[in-house]
């Protein structure tokens, strides 16, 4: 199989979408991730893939904690800017929470400390322990085909 075929394949899953944040020092790094998921429940583990050649592995190497944002549906354009989509600067109000930034009024914001680190084929899977978290209410971003969508109908199946 080719590695277009195998993208296809890969896109029929249907996730949520996350921004991974850190900071190190001064600077403040995001990107766009949705190859993320829990591991654990005890302890509080949740895993991040990031790319070789992406930045943010260098960063949450060397800041050992990261963060991570499940964005809402109306936060397609944070989910474009952190994914290098849209070719501009802004100055983002984040919300700090134990000292790392977090996307303002995510569905989820949660801290992390660097627990584990494994390479795996071209990516890097950062392992963190959840250490601090905030929940809110709303629909989440999701992505899938290539494509962001919305939820037609959200009602919690019974």
């Amino acid at each position: 199989m080719d590695d277009r075929m195998f993208r296809n394949a890969m896109g029929k899953f249907a996730t949520g979408v996350t921004v991974v944040t850190t900071k190190l020092g001064e600077e403040i790094h995001g990107m766009t991730a949705n190859a993320f998921m829990s591991v654990s429940l005890n302890p509080k583990l949740v895993v991040v893939s990031v790319d070789h050649k992406a930045t943010m592995k260098r960063y949450i190497s060397h800041s050992g904690k990261f963060a991570i944002s499940i964005l809402k549906q109306d936060q397609k354009d944070l989910s474009a800017y952190f994914a290098g989509q849209i070719n501009e600067t802004r100055k983002i109000d984040f919300h700090w929470l134990q000292e790392l930034p977090t996307i303002k009024e995510a569905l989820v914001n949660m801290v992390c400390e660097l627990h584990d680190v494994v390479d795996a084929g071209d990516h890097t899977l950062f392992i963190g322990k959840v250490t601090d978290l905030v929940i809110r209410e709303g629909d989440p971003l999701a992505f899938y085909e290539g494509k962001y969508r919305e939820l037609e109908n959200n009602e919690r199946v019974k």
